[in-house]
């Protein structure tokens, strides 16, 4: 299971990538086995002002559905478009060319409430 050093996590398996004041949100390596097959990312937000873990988008399996949440309060600045026209882009590459969206962060301090690689590697078993 690759779970990446430097990225915070949550409880319900997304990560987030910060690069100044903007984050990159994904969901987990742990989460893309689990629903499989991913078919369709729906993200409707862009230009919205979001709280965190509240859903700001869906993804969509082969056999399943999962609302998104979004890790700590921000803006959605962009959808990874890529994501369109492969989706598996999430299964193949959960932490890179399957991000799902771009935020501008609000309270860089709620950060560091996240999980750290070790903490959520704890809760996966």
């Amino acid at each position: 299971m690759n779970i990446p050093e430097n990225l915070k996590y949550t409880k319900e398996h997304e990560w987030i990538r910060t690069e100044g004041d903007v984050a990159f949100v994904g969901i987990t390596d742990f989460a893309q086995c689990e629903l499989g097959e991913i078919v369709f990312v729906e993200v409707e937000t862009i230009g919205e002002t979001i709280e965190a873990n509240e859903i700001f988008g869906s993804v969509e399996a082969v056999k399943t559905v999962s609302d998104l949440y979004l890790p700590i309060d921000g803006e959605i600045l962009e959808f990874n478009e890529a994501l369109e026209d492969a989706p598996e882009l999430v299964n193949e590459d959960p932490y890179n060319a399957g991000w799902m969206v771009k935020i501008a962060i609000k309270d860089p301090s709620q950060i560091d409430g996240l999980l750290s690689a070790a903490e959520y590697k704890a809760i996966i078993g």
